[in-house]
């Protein structure tokens, strides 16, 4: 029985949990009316499953969801995208009748219950790559694979997007899964398939993915961005140096500050500098510093460098 709307975040690996922390402050920050429901995997450990009961969130366990073995070896862009499939378990959470599903390292600058609103059964996301929206491919669109058949007129992030639990949604799912040959961008090549007839892309202030600021900045207007996709390995705020390609932007570090800034609980406008020291084993560690008026004082969050699988 569908009994209330919520707004989910799925986590598959530990490095993860400072993601979901950061998520659940900024949607009570932006007065999100709806639970928060984290599907975690039986390897997330209790004291980050406590971080996220202590925000406030309904912690369900899920098991994860294994692709077919393919007999090239690994066939994605990144080994570990294999846990992605995962996000499939998420259609049997039928006691919600609609979700919007947030990856842990997006930040939430804005509210999105209007979302919850829109018609009825269709699948939800923002385009992968904002030269989509011209029908003009730029060079870093993601391919289609042939083996999954025709091409969506749009290709979708799976990093964010609605849907609508069902249990005999579900069970197709997992049964077209178990023919499907598994492709580059593991669950979000096949989430575009499945969806394809009933899809349709959503405004990129939803979901804005970080490598937009620099391909696609015509596009980009920062100030009307509801959410931030971190979605590249080295941008994680978690673990963020500023020394991969084009993370040494401004807008880059302006965005991770923020991100800082909610996670420390500072006022998310205030200045923000990187400091970094050496911990006692060696590692480096990273600071952001939040200068604030007096009544604010300093607040500051550091954590050690750890390595980070990222996400899609």
């Amino acid at each position: 029985m569908h009994t209330i709307e919520a707004i989910h975040i799925s986590i598959c690996d530990g490095d993860y949990v400072k993601g979901v922390v950061c998520l659940a402050k900024g949607l009570k920050k932006v007065k999100a009316a709806y639970p928060l429901v984290v599907a975690v995997l039986p390897d997330v450990p209790e004291d980050h499953r406590n971080m996220l009961l202590n925000q406030g969130c309904i912690i369900r366990e899920i098991t994860p969801v294994h692709p077919p073995v393919s007999n090239k070896g690994s066939s994605f862009a990144r080994d570990y995208f294999a846990v992605n499939y995962s996000k499939l378990r998420l259609w049997k959470f039928t006691e919600y009748w609609k979700m919007i599903y947030l990856d842990a390292d997006i930040q939430v600058l804005g509210n999105m219950d209007n979302l919850f609103s829109m018609p009825s059964g269709i699948f939800y996301a923002v385009m992968d790559c904002l030269c989509e929206m011209d029908g003009v491919l730029c060079p870093h669109v993601v391919q289609w694979p042939q083996e999954l058949g025709e091409r969506p007129l749009a290709y979708l992030n799976c990093g964010m997007f609605i849907f609508e639990p069902s249990r005999h949604t579900y069970v197709r799912l997992l049964r077209t899964l178990k023919v499907t040959p598994p492709t580059p961008f593991a669950e979000q090549d096949f989430l575009n398939m499945f969806f394809k007839d009933i899809s349709k892309p959503l405004h990129h202030i939803y979901n804005l993915l970080l490598p937009m600021l620099w391909r696609h900045p015509e596009e980009v207007e920062l100030d009307r961005v509801k959410a931030v996709h971190f979605c590249l390995p080295g941008s994680k705020p978690w673990d963020y140096t500023g020394e991969e390609e084009n993370m040494d932007r401004k807008d880059v570090k302006m965005l991770v500050a923020r991100w800082w800034a909610m996670y420390c609980g500072a006022p998310v406008d205030l200045p923000c500098n990187r400091t970094s020291s050496q911990g006692s084993n060696g590692a480096s560690r990273w600071g952001w510093v939040f200068n604030g008026a007096s009544s604010w004082g300093f607040s500051w969050g550091f954590f050690t460098r750890a390595s980070s699988r990222g996400s899609g």
